[in-house]
């Protein structure tokens, strides 16, 4: 038999120690809240190319009044916090360490829930964003009742603002912000629930900062593609959580700017 000895033994990382202890509020916004974002998801858009008999088929009306537009947001607003909050469990569960070492468990969730809806308020308000640019979209007719361009024009434009963001500099500082969470609460932690909150609202002001281009995407393909929303999904992940996210977001937009050229020559 062989014994382990102090020089065996690795210590833990912060992100280990965080799943033993914090398992309760990490799987209540990391698991349970987005599965219950993309069974809402789901249904629509099941209902959108099925039968729509649903509440899609509020959102393929002419007249757009406000429990119209107010029913879009709320499909914006679900469809990011679903797509979003996996690519933010790093920041919540390390947020959820340093939290209930300085508070009580009963402050700590409180604190790390507000984290969450902090950083979903900063994608509630691209969602009124998005929405907003539906509709004009829309007016325009410019995109479907499927919620799809209709424009190969207009589909080549919006890809070549997502390709060209993906290599600007801006979107580089934004998505190395999100890969160092532990960087980002260092140097700026706040005390209390209302200092989470704010935490997580500047983090997800980044976030949007990263991701926001590539949401554009969606219109190319249709807004309510699941194809397209899950691979969007698994993408914003892996740039924020894979070591060469940065060089595939470069990647990425060179792939989108030829897909630009592409359907502008088809």
């Amino acid at each position: 038999m062989t014994g382990t000895t102090a020089h065996d033994t690795v210590p833990p990382t912060l992100l280990e120690v965080a799943l033993r202890h914090d398992r309760v509020p990490a799987a209540l916004l990391v698991i349970a809240l987005p599965l219950v974002c993309w069974t809402w998801i789901i249904v629509m858009a099941r209902d959108m190319y099925g039968p729509m008999t649903g509440a899609s088929a509020w959102m393929m009306t002419a007249t757009w009044d406000m429990p119209h537009l107010l029913l879009l947001w709320a499909m914006w607003a679900v469809m990011m916090a679903g797509m979003m909050l996996p690519s933010a469990s790093p920041m919540l569960l390390l947020y959820g360490v340093a939290a209930r070492r300085s508070a009580t468990p009963v402050a700590a969730s409180r604190q790390i829930h507000a984290l969450a809806a902090g950083y979903l308020a900063a994608w509630t308000l691209f969602s009124l964003g998005a929405t907003m640019l539906q509709r004009v979209l829309a007016r325009l007719l410019l995109v479907s009742s499927m919620m799809k361009v209709a424009n190969p024009r207009v589909g080549a434009t919006l890809l070549f603002i997502a390709g060209v963001y993906q290599l600007t500099p801006m979107k580089q500082v934004c998505l190395r912000t999100c890969q160092s969470p532990f960087g980002f609460l260092m140097s700026r932690w706040r005390n209390g629930w209302t200092g989470a909150f704010r935490i997580g609202f500047e983090h997800g002001f980044f976030c949007v900062g990263c991701c926001w281009a590539l949401m554009l995407l969606l219109f190319v393909a249709g807004v309510m593609n699941l194809g397209v929303i899950a691979a969007l999904t698994v993408f914003v992940a892996f740039e924020k959580l894979a070591r060469f996210g940065v060089q595939g977001s470069r990647i990425t937009g060179l792939f989108l700017l030829g897909a630009g050229f592409w359907m502008l020559l088809r």
